[in-house]
């Protein structure tokens, strides 16, 4: 049996409740708090038929873990992760689609700290990624730090732990996708570098940036270009320059 997944702060949880409500299977809320922000939450789940069981706040932290709680803890029925065949074959059906935008997946090599985890999900949400791949081992994987940073991105966008990155760089690559790895040591620049096409975009671990393995298997190596004293940006922040310089050359934007 899976383990119950919980998201955890009232902006993760409202963004839930946005939709349907579908991905709820309860939501558990704290004895009569005085923050109308939890009872329209309550009201929220009720109005959609989702199951709320009142809680204490020792009861709550115990859910959220480290994240704070802000007096509500949404239990997920239905989770967005994929192993590494789901993952082929969600890029198998985006590349074949001829009518639709092209392939982005944000590929992080290792990231440690749930925040920036969370961050980069919600930004790669925000940028229209068809998917986040991460490794199995050795990295930050979902929970309910990064569910609240990512204010429901953790929820909708497909997220897929493999065994090894630099084997599904390779694969990628057989299917004409363009790998592109990030590193201040790059021969080429973000912003001179095609990337209107199919793209798995390649954001390193922190202090240690990409590894050596999975460098060798890009096709481009980008460096962001920096004018003050700081030589690199947090990897987080990193992701989101390149996202959207991804989105700006398939919109056409200035």
């Amino acid at each position: 049996m899976s383990r119950a997944r919980y998201v955890t702060g009232l902006r993760a949880v409202e963004q839930l409740l946005a939709g349907e409500g579908r991905q709820l299977k309860c939501l558990y809320a704290e004895y009569q708090s005085a923050n109308p922000r939890v009872k329209a939450a309550i009201a929220s789940a009720e109005s959609k038929g989702v199951a709320v069981r009142s809680a204490n706040r020792a009861r709550l932290q115990q859910l959220s873990g480290e994240a704070r709680h802000q007096g509500v803890v949404a239990e997920i029925r239905r989770s967005t992760t994929l192993d590494e065949a789901a993952l082929r074959s969600l890029v198998e059906d985006r590349l074949g689609d001829d009518e639709g935008k092209p392939l982005l997946l944000l590929l992080l090599d290792g990231i440690q700290d749930p925040h920036n985890l969370g961050a980069c999900l919600r930004t790669a949400d925000a940028a229209g990624a068809d998917a986040v791949v991460v490794p199995r081992h050795g990295a930050a994987g979902l929970g309910p730090t990064v569910s609240k940073v990512a204010a429901g991105a953790a929820e909708t966008l497909p997220f897929a732990a493999v065994a090894n990155l630099g084997k599904t760089l390779d694969w990628l690559g057989n299917y004409g996708v363009v790998r592109a790895g990030t590193s201040d040591q790059g021969a080429e620049s973000l912003y001179d570098v095609d990337l209107s096409g199919p793209i798995a975009l390649v954001m390193g671990r922190e202090e240690k940036g990409v590894s050596k393995a999975v460098m060798a298997r890009c096709d481009h190596l980008v460096s962001l270009p920096t004018l003050g004293q700081v030589s690199s940006l947090n990897v987080s922040v990193a992701t989101g320059v390149c996202l959207y310089e991804v989105l700006r050359q398939r919109t056409g934007s200035d």
